[in-house]
């Protein structure tokens, strides 16, 4: 499969689970917006059948090579990306992986049951990024209970394996040709913006600037019933060149370390 047929089953997965999404990418083209897309991120646990290089398969399948490593102490986090070997306009790929050893007895036995549950075809398969939760329904009390230690975790145990967010180049807008003038747009239109350590992560001397809006909360199926629980956001970066002119091309981990947050559980 090439790298544009995973992007287009991605995107369709992740825009119909996540309608805010598709209305910021509706927005933004309707203003004569052409929209690229920088990078793609997902989640996963640290074990080996599910681990960042198993997540990684598809996209080195389609041409795609390791370029950078990521460590988040205060969220207990790891995290590589890759980028298109040949293909400079494809988006960037940013995996992360929960590690799990450094938690409770309790978000351990949790995890390690979920990870049990998934059918071995599954974990085979090269769809398995596109796959969701393949362990069951969901507990309504372990999500809470998760939540306490990790809300990255308690995520990824309802939502299982998905694009867990697009992002928008902004250095392909025209319009919009700030951080600043996206996040102005976004809130005129309603969208409640991710302002962990502030709306916008980053600084053009880094490099890099990013911001996210909050993730939807998602109407879901739990064991005890239906609740509403965070889904996938749309994220916005705007790279800066180097001193050799050349647009900086990785992550930044403290901006990232807030951007995670953007799939806290919040009341609306």
């Amino acid at each position: 499969m090439t790298h544009p047929a995973i992007f287009d089953k991605l995107w369709t997965l992740y825009s119909s689970q996540n309608p805010g999404s598709r209305r910021v990418h509706e927005l933004l083209s309707a203003e004569g917006e052409t929209i690229i897309n920088d990078h793609v991120a997902f989640r996963t646990f640290d074990y080996p059948q599910i681990n960042i290089d198993v997540m990684a398969r598809e996209f080195l399948a389609g041409g795609y090579v390791y370029k950078g490593d990521y460590h988040f102490e205060e969220k207990k986090l790891y995290a590589k990306h890759f980028e298109h070997a040949v293909d400079p306009h494809a988006p960037r790929v940013f995996i992360s992986q929960l590690l799990t050893s450094e938690f409770s007895p309790f978000l351990q036995q949790a995890i390690r049951n979920w990870v049990s549950s998934i059918p071995d075809a599954n974990l085979e398969s090269p769809g398995l990024i596109y796959s969701g939760n393949l362990s069951g329904l969901p507990s309504f009390e372990h999500f809470e209970y998760l939540r306490k230690e990790s809300e990255y975790a308690a995520w990824l145990y309802v939502n299982g394996f998905r694009a867990n967010h697009f992002t928008v180049s902004v250095n392909s807008l025209k319009k919009y040709d700030s951080i600043e003038k996206v996040n102005a747009f976004l809130k005129q239109h309603g969208f409640r913006m991710n302002d962990a350590g502030g709306e916008i992560q980053g600084s053009p001397g880094e490099l890099l600037e990013q911001s996210s809006i909050k993730a939807g909360m998602v109407e879901t199926q739990f064991a005890e019933g239906l609740f509403e629980v965070p889904g996938c956001y749309y994220e916005f970066a705007k790279r800066y060149p180097d001193s050799d002119g050349k647009l900086y091309s990785g992550f930044i981990a403290k901006s990232a370390d807030k951007i995670f947050q953007s799939t806290d559980y919040y009341k609306q």
